[in-house]
């Protein structure tokens, strides 16, 4: 049986005997550019400590998602980010992936990372593949500052069913932002890295590094103040032993 939702022509699950897992992502030379721009940095922790609500929201990276079936293996696509609010995270986990009509609706957000070898399907194939999945946001990162993609940094947004492209703003040669309506972030290329900022807090969302920065740094102002607090003491015990001879 069919089911229609967003206009998407969907399958409905299968029954449990023949539960189907997706197969995991098979590294490729692509593999090591998505590491060092998402991953590495810590950005999908980061974006899942800034959203909260870990029991209604996937925020994954590489993992089979968006397919319309688990028979369609045409259709399976592996995001280098994909982030989907009011869904199973229990679902998306035991089946290895994100099934859209067991999950009820496609992700809200999806990031590709570009690479030599998937630059030109990034803006082509996949980009028509996640329009008719109907997902909400596809936006693309270039390192490279376009040798990969067409622009440093690109977005689409669902309007009618059709993507329409997301004003990009550039600062600089070295600067490109644009906002996310479904993430309510603005993407950054800075310098060739990838950064997201909250226009609400006016911060941007914190790498590994810079939480480790922060760690250390307040780790060595509490040595520091206990430091001074243990030299303040000695003083005045010195203080005080000399005032006792004194008084002798």
């Amino acid at each position: 049986m069919t089911t229609t939702k967003r206009g998407i022509a969907a399958i409905a699950p299968s029954p449990a005997s023949v539960f189907v897992r997706f197969p995991d992502y098979e590294p490729s030379d692509d593999t090591m550019t998505t590491f060092a721009h998402v991953n590495f940095p810590g950005y999908p922790a980061a974006l899942a400590r800034h959203f909260g609500k870990p029991e209604t929201t996937v925020i994954i990276s590489e993992i089979a998602a968006a397919l319309l079936s688990t028979e369609d293996k045409e259709g399976l696509r592996y995001p280098d980010l994909l982030i989907a609010f009011d869904v199973d995270p229990a679902a998306r986990e035991a089946r290895n992936g994100y099934l859209i009509p067991e999950q009820g609706k496609p992700p809200d957000f999806v990031l590709e990372v570009a690479s030599e070898s998937t630059g030109r399907e990034d803006e082509t194939v996949k980009r028509d593949a996640y329009e008719a999945m109907g997902v909400s946001e596809y936006w693309r990162f270039d390192h490279t500052g376009g040798e990969f993609h067409s622009a440093p940094l690109a977005g689409d947004r669902l309007a009618e069913g059709r993507y329409r492209p997301i004003e990009i703003a550039r600062v600089s040669d070295e600067h490109f932002h644009g906002h996310s309506d479904a993430l309510n972030l603005d993407l950054c290329w800075e310098h060739g890295k990838l950064r997201w900022h909250d226009p609400t807090a006016q911060g941007y969302l914190r790498t590994y590094d810079e939480v480790d920065d922060e760690r250390i740094a307040a780790e060595e102002r509490a040595a520091a103040a206990q430091s001074e607090l243990a030299a303040l003491r000695a003083q005045l015990q010195a203080r005080g032993t000399a005032s006792g001879g004194d008084a002798k």
